[in-house]
């Protein structure tokens, strides 16, 4: 089901792509060209070298935080400094809260709540989506689940046709505000939730977020009700909106960034500014777009869902630091380049809950010790967990401190489908 968008990187008359499901390096060497892959992998992408290169520059980088003293030595802070300090910071976070709220009121009624991107699911289908395990699970009653879409579209189809390019669970605790962050990688083999198999992003294009949803819900034993999807251009003008982000560059992934945003630049009629060396430094919007993109480094999809996970990080960490006037215009872009199923109250509950989040921890879903990245189904090339049944109790350990959680028995069915048709699995 290949369209347009599917083909953003793969357009006039360029040279071969490199293949997108690449995990490897070396993989350059194997031989296997683009003829060998199968039609239906959609973002090929030529790696353009940069029109121009720039000199070299310095990122701006952090100091070292400065350390107080202990009791009784040179530098210790004295009783009355640290409640101050306590104070001020309580202070801080009230007073953020209270921004946010006027901010996402103040947009709402701007806009008007018709003209925010919403999409309605069926309930019902939802519901029954989610298993009775997963139902029934006491420690995920104290979560709310959404799942982050990140869509290969630059041209407003956010909510169907369109495949995802990053698929993140975002686990909130509602009592502490910690946030959990789980990529699945987007070639990973599951069910899509009408009982096909294929790589999980392609349940985006064939049903939308409802069925991505189900599909999530339905392998991982999750309890997803709503999702949050935004395209290249939202994420590049909600980064702008931010006044960019802080990223520590690895010199490894500099030269691909740049390509992928030379080629961006054109197709989006945007200014481009290369990165000009590794380190600590604040990336533009689509700067920090074509690092969320980056797959050419030794672990591909791996590396490039642990980018993507590092550049919301970022973004929850500068709009803490936003005035009203910034996170109204920081909302308007969400709100206008993006979809969502959350409705007015959900949001504004939400957000005024922002300065208590921090995202303690972060991974990605095959678990990296039960994950086969080079499995193959027929002429494909797909990341298989090995197995499910083993990799969703992991994840319910990981997101929830579930360690004793027991798995559906529709997962474990899926989960002997899924090893039968990779060839990997515990016994393999």
């Amino acid at each position: 089901m290949a369209n347009r968008d599917d083909e953003y990187y793969d357009r006039g008359g360029r040279r071969p792509s490199q293949r997108d499901d690449r995990y490897r390096d070396d993989m350059k060497s194997s031989g296997r060209g683009r003829d060998s892959r199968p039609r239906r992998d959609y973002d090929d992408y030529d790696e353009r070298p940069a029109r121009r290169r720039e000199p070299e520059g310095r990122g701006a980088g952090y100091g070292a935080p400065r350390r107080g003293g202990q009791p009784g030595r040179p530098g210790a802070p004295r009783n009355g400094k640290k409640n101050n300090k306590a104070l001020i910071l309580l202070v801080s976070e009230i007073a953020v809260a209270l921004l946010l709220l006027v901010a996402a009121y103040n947009i709402f009624f701007k806009m008007g709540a018709t003209k925010v991107g919403r999409v309605n699911l069926d309930e019902s289908e939802i519901n029954d989506s989610i298993s009775d395990a997963a139902a029934d699970s006491e420690h995920m009653k104290g979560y709310t689940n959404i799942a982050l879409f990140g869509v290969d579209s630059r041209k407003g189809q956010l909510d169907k046709k369109t495949r995802t390019d990053s698929i993140i669970i975002c686990s909130i605790n509602n009592d502490t505000g910690e946030i959990k962050l789980c990529s699945v990688y987007r070639d990973t083999w599951l069910n899509l939730s009408d009982d096909s198999y294929d790589k999980c992003n392609a349940a985006y294009v064939y049903g939308g977020p409802e069925q991505a949803i189900k599909m999530l819900n339905m392998n991982l034993d999750m309890d997803i009700k709503h999702c949050y999807t935004i395209g290249f251009r939202g994420l590049t003008d909600v980064v702008d909106a931010l006044g960019g982000v802080e990223i520590d560059v690895p010199d490894n992934v500099v030269k691909h960034l740049n390509n992928y945003e030379n080629t961006m630049a054109q197709e989006l009629k945007m200014e481009y500014k290369p990165v000009e060396k590794a380190g600590l430094q604040k990336l533009t919007g689509l700067q920090a777009t074509a690092y969320c993109r980056v797959r050419y480094t030794a672990n591909g999809d791996i590396d490039r869902a642990a980018r993507q996970r590092e550049v919301i990080q970022a973004c929850l960490e500068e709009a803490k630091k936003r005035s009203p006037a910034e996170l109204e215009e920081v909302a308007e872009k969400i709100f206008k380049e993006s979809y969502t199923t959350l409705n007015f109250d959900e949001i504004v509950k939400l957000l005024k809950n922002v300065p208590k989040y921090e995202i303690v921890d972060q991974s990605g879903f095959p678990n990296q010790d039960m994950i086969n990245p080079n499995a193959r189904v027929g002429k494909k090339s797909v990341v298989a967990p090995v197995d499910l049944e083993s990799n969703v109790k992991w994840l319910h350990g990981f997101l929830f401190n579930d360690t004793e959680y027991a798995v559906s028995e529709d997962v474990k069915k899926y989960s002997q489908k899924i090893s039968a048709d990779t060839g990997t699995g515990k016994s393999n």
